[in-house]
């Protein structure tokens, strides 16, 4: 028999701050910083919900690990009679906890890797995450569709509470009657596309190696700055390379927003090319989270091919599929540069805003009036 696969993952409802000051501190949660209810979802990769199970506290004690041990330790909804040895659960970092518990049971576990020892993943830990979040997403989409229902997407009333956990059970057995698939995907590619990452999660990041064997970081030496990118003979590339680059549509989303952060005055992407490759380009990239973070990025390519690139974020040593920051590049360099419409970038809304960081220059007052005389 074949094994199930189950995507797990908590959603949040949220309600309104308890005048029951117990209540109020169970319910608080220090990762939203706001009041809210944890239902668990049991959810199939075709994005079908097997079973919704709480709605559960929002307070340390209750994290998604700590949810997940009490259903199993409690044999919820008889959830041992409907698992089976060598069954697959795939979770996020928040379940890490679970792991010896779920060992023990023998069900296998796809998490995507965790390590605050290092500033980066190694390339095998990078491709294997991304496989994890690739399947993972649909629970994901899963969260997001309830939250299209206006009734779980805003402020309920401490009043409802006891209703939630039968409304987002019924919501969700309405999805499963009536909605549309979550993968509306054709097998054969989803098969081919698996394959794919499969063959790529066993590859090393050539070009990282090359880098670091030929001292390409941080030696402005061998760079020269372009001032404009139509001097750098970049393949052009479709929309279906792209997403062929990047394996998925994540990375494409986020690189609009990256490359209208950084075109530079004169309308183009700010990049260096190697004086001794003209194939192998480098380009800084600001972090979206914080100002005080720049990631360094490289991306190698021919006439016709982007052969490689290595980003030096959490995640850019990854072969299977490319980080966001990589994607702004290509993004910009292999295809929206190549267009004769204006990008349909983000609104800016900074001019709507004061800054208080922001000091003029002082300015000189001069004192005297229009007859030359000074002022008392």
């Amino acid at each position: 028999m074949e094994p199930a696969i189950l995507v797990i993952d908590g959603t949040y409802i949220y309600i309104q701050k308890s005048g029951q000051f117990m209540f109020q501190r169970r319910s608080y949660s220090m990762h939203k910083h706001r009041p809210l209810v944890k239902p668990m979802m049991f959810v199939t990769t075709t994005g079908y919900i097997v079973s919704v199970l709480g709605p559960y506290f929002a307070d340390s004690k209750n994290n998604d690990a700590s949810i997940l041990n009490q259903i199993l330790n409690s044999n919820i909804q008889e959830i041992k009679e409907w698992i089976q040895e060598n069954d697959v659960f795939v979770v996020d970092r928040g379940f890490r906890d679970s792991m010896d518990l779920l060992q023990q049971l023998g069900i296998q576990t796809e998490m995507p890797s965790f390590s605050k020892q290092r500033k980066q993943h190694t390339t095998g830990e990078s491709n294997a995450s991304r496989l994890v979040t690739k399947i993972r997403w649909v629970v994901e989409a899963v969260n997001g569709r309830l939250k299209t229902w206006k009734y779980l997407d805003r402020v309920l009333p401490n009043s409802q509470i006891p209703y939630i956990g039968d409304i987002v059970r019924i919501v969700c057995a309405i999805f499963n009657k009536f909605g549309t698939p979550i993968s509306t995907g054709d097998a054969e590619q989803d098969q081919l596309l698996g394959s794919k990452m499969l063959h790529l999660s066993r590859k090393q990041n050539s070009l990282w190696e090359r880098i670091e064997r030929e001292g390409l970081f941080n030696r402005p030496s061998k760079w020269q700055k372009m001032e404009t990118t139509t001097d750098i003979i970049f393949p052009v590339l479709t929309e279906e390379d792209l997403r062929n680059l990047t394996l998925g549509v994540y990375q494409l989303k986020l690189a609009r927003s990256y490359t209208q952060e950084h075109m530079s005055e004169t309308g183009g992407y700010e990049v260096s090319i190697c004086k001794v490759d003209a194939n192998l380009i480098n380009a800084k990239i600001q972090s979206r989270h914080f100002s005080s973070k720049l990631y360094q990025l490289w991306v190698s390519f021919d006439d016709c091919n982007v052969q490689g690139w290595y980003c030096t974020c959490r995640a850019g040593a990854r072969v299977v599929g490319t980080c966001s920051h990589v994607a702004s590049i290509l993004w910009y360099m292999g295809f929206a540069r190549h267009l004769d419409k204006s990008f349909d970038f983000s609104k800016d809304w900074t001019q709507y805003l004061q800054d208080a960081s922001y000091t003029p220059d002082p300015i000189s007052i001069d004192e005297s009036d229009d007859e030359g005389n000074t002022e008392e």
